[in-house]
């Protein structure tokens, strides 16, 4: 007699687990490492240890001894936030911010929620904002690169500092442009002040496209930020371009790239269905450009994202996923 197996869905599987997806994502990252690590040195090394181990650490504690059930480090979901956090902080970063923020990252937006799959906000995204209100000057050192060699890098301000202080003071974007000798192709393979991981947008891109290939990621949340970016301040740059940066600076500049490829794409804090997540990368493209042009600080990737983690159970509830086998 033949027997009927009843189980609860999901009956389709595929050769797709957690850490091999959190390894491909780890190996997209390698390039921005290791042009960070080639521009600023041992501050670079020290900063991505730190984090990376704090975050193991503390989510290998919290398991062990607090929930009391088994250690979910295997799944490499902390190792990438570690990389992560590390490529957001800037490279003169004292050692032990970077170990507060990775024990706020793990201990308190991850783990407190219930673990992966579980929290509201993208961990490195909320440690690093924690971090630039709690510690405000180590977060605003920017270091500019003196290679791997020499370990005395000077401090300087980022891009988007410079033209944002040009700007308060009455200067033309033209004037603050040739006074700082800028370029579009060092926007390219930055050799200017910034964040670890915002060093190269070469490393970055290269990375996204693994992502794609890969199938790790979808594109519809990176081009939709990408786009709205280009719009918005394509239409304030037409308008006055002695006050307003145009599209390609703001896209290559700061964390654009580097929030758009690998933190706005979180599968956790980010929208289920295509649509929902267009309009997810549309308002982080808006608020960023919103806080850049006309707010106090001269980023806002890192608050856009955190802001949007916050609608996106609103922006599931209004754009359903398909049900499976349905048209």
């Amino acid at each position: 007699m033949n027997k009927v197996l009843v189980s609860p869905s999901p009956h389709i599987h595929a050769d797709v687990s957690t850490a091999g997806i959190m390894r491909d994502v780890v190996i997209a990252l390698l390039p921005s490492v290791a042009v960070s690590i080639v521009y600023y040195g041992w501050s670079s090394v020290m900063l991505l240890a730190v984090s990376v181990i704090t975050c193991i650490l503390v989510e290998y504690l919290v398991t062990r001894f607090l929930l009391k059930s088994p250690s979910t480090i295997g799944d490499w979901s902390a190792a990438v936030t570690g990389v992560l956090l590390a490529l957001n902080l800037p490279p003169a970063c004292p050692w032990w911010v970077a170990m507060i923020g990775a024990i706020f990252a793990i201990g308190v937006v991850k783990m407190t929620f219930g673990g992966l799959g579980q929290n509201l906000f993208n961990p490195a995204i909320a440690a690093r904002v924690f971090l630039l209100v709690s510690f405000p000057v180590a977060m605003t050192n920017w270091a500019r690169p003196a290679g791997f060699i020499n370990v005395d890098a000077t401090s300087g301000a980022t891009l988007l500092g410079t033209v944002k202080e040009g700007l308060a003071k009455g200067d033309t974007l033209s004037q603050i442009f040739a006074a700082n000798d800028f370029s579009y192709l060092q926007t390219l393979f930055v050799n200017i002040g910034g964040s670890a991981g915002e060093i190269s947008a070469i490393a970055i891109l290269i990375g996204f496209i693994y992502l794609l290939a890969r199938k790790v990621i979808r594109p519809h949340i990176t081009l939709s930020i990408w786009a709205t970016v280009i719009v918005f301040s394509g239409i304030f740059w037409l308008i006055n371009p002695d006050q307003y940066t145009d599209p390609l600076f703001n896209l290559l500049t700061g964390g654009v790239l580097l929030g758009s490829v690998f933190m706005a794409t979180d599968y956790v804090t980010s929208p289920m269905s295509t649509r929902g997540g267009i309009v997810f990368g549309v308002g982080i493209g808006l608020l960023t450009m919103l806080i850049r042009y006309f707010g106090s600080y001269p980023e806002g990737v890192s608050f856009a994202i955190l802001i949007m983690n916050s609608v996106v159970p609103l922006i599931n509830k209004a754009f359903k996923q398909k049900k499976y086998g349905r048209a």
